[in-house]
């Protein structure tokens, strides 16, 4: 039985903006081998693989970058429930329940919004692993890790924005899955702006980062006195990222758009 893929631009109002996700809606169970082996042929940042629970309203959902699993991934879980409602699995307007490796997260539909319910991951201030400034080239005034990866504040949306990292050098360092570089926005529209470096983990720079904005949102929403921000990841393709805190929950939101629609015959 062919099975339904769809690629999804989220975090973006329009098409070839924010960051590109393959959704596959599975009829039934598939190895790890042959997930992983469709995420490298879609060489997305990320593929998704859903599939409804036997008697539970939920569905199983994974995440694939070229190279390897991941346990959260933002972009291809908003891209994943708009695949979901648009394309008619799951009635519009409904809440849709998602059971991954960092626990059940809903996604509920707001407006023109799609918000996903994910948990909050502060950095703790720490030292940068061995190497990690010079690769990035940056000399930032704060150092921290979350639960995925290190973060570092830099001086000015400029600096953010010409920073060319080292990918090699980045992808030798032990235990690394991620870099977060942010800095406040010089754009009234947004409160800060980020980049995401993943060369570890097969995705050298992620165009728009869910998961990221879980620590973005508790960190500048402690230095700007906010609960509700909007942030701007300032890739080559750009997306945008609302956020708000609530308790030790972010709740992220952005759009979507479908720009194919296929099977996979294999």
């Amino acid at each position: 039985m062919a099975i339904p893929i769809y690629q999804v631009d989220a975090f973006a109002g329009s098409p070839f903006r924010g960051n590109p996700a393959a959704v596959c809606v599975l009829h039934d169970e598939k190895s790890s081998d042959w997930m992983q082996s469709v995420a490298a042929e879609m060489n997305l940042s990320e593929t998704a693989f859903v599939r409804r629970r036997s008697g539970d309203p939920g569905f199983d959902l994974r995440w694939f970058t070229p190279a390897v699993e991941v346990a959260l991934c933002g972009h291809a879980t908003l891209a994943s429930a708009h695949a979901l409602w648009s394309e008619g699995h799951v009635p519009a307007g409904e809440t849709i329940r998602f059971h991954t490796q960092s626990g059940v997260l809903t996604c509920g539909q707001r407006d023109a919004l799609i918000e996903l319910d994910f948990p909050a991951m502060p950095a703790t201030e720490c030292d940068p692993p061995p190497g990690l400034l010079d690769a990035v080239g940056v000399r930032p005034s704060f150092v921290g890790r979350s639960r995925f990866d290190t973060f570092l504040l830099v001086e000015s949306e400029a600096s953010v924005r010409s920073i060319v990292p080292d990918f090699r050098a980045l992808r030798e360092i032990t235990g690394l899955r991620g870099v977060i570089a942010t800095s406040a926005s010089s754009d009234a529209r947004f409160d800060f702006i980020s980049r995401y470096f993943a060369p570890g983990a097969g995705v050298d720079e992620d165009p728009v980062t869910g998961s990221a904005h879980c620590t973005l949102a508790p960190f500048w929403g402690a230095r700007l006195g906010r609960t509700a921000m909007t942030g701007f990841q300032a890739s080559r393709r750009g997306g945008v990222v609302h956020v708000r805190l609530a308790d030790d929950r972010v709740v992220l939101g952005g759009r979507a758009v479908t720009v194919l629609r296929g099977e996979l015959l294999v």
